[in-house]
């Protein structure tokens, strides 16, 4: 009569598809605010098209900070893959990559360089990284490339 109830306590994992959890949830709630924003905007965006008065970039817009962060980015996930070829199954894919990506970024986007910003870019760097990937890869065991 309650067989149902009994497997409310048993798990099954596949683990051929079980990697995929995650990434679709991202994606669908990316696909979902993006919807959002759309629809929003939708119609002041007609409106300035139809009179003439949208562009899509701001005057004066760093074009230097936008081309090296879409070259940055895809270069983070080559070497998160490439350095999780050369040493596997430990997660040192992300922690050595994401240390100079956070670096790289960090610096990129940082407007006032000083030894204090520096000393806290650097840190962050080592740090942020360092401590995701412990509690990640360590505590949790969560596989990381």
């Amino acid at each position: 009569m309650f067989d149902w109830f009994s497997s409310l306590n048993a798990v099954v994992i596949d683990f051929d598809t079980s990697h995929l959890f995650f990434p679709r949830i991202v994606i669908s709630l990316l696909l979902i605010l993006g919807l959002v924003i759309v629809v929003s905007y939708f119609r002041p965006v007609m409106q300035a098209i139809r009179t003439g008065r949208y562009q899509f970039f701001v005057k004066n817009a760093d074009f230097f900070r936008l081309l090296m962060t879409f070259a940055l980015i895809p270069a983070y996930f080559w070497g998160m893959d490439a350095i999780g070829a050369v040493l596997p199954n430990m997660g040192l894919g992300f922690l050595l990559a994401s240390i100079p990506f956070v670096f790289l970024m960090s610096m990129l986007y940082c407007h006032d360089m000083t030894r204090r910003n520096l000393i806290i870019i650097v840190s962050n760097a080592v740090i942020t990284p360092t401590f995701v990937w412990g509690v990640l890869y360590h505590l949790f065991a969560v596989s990381m490339p």
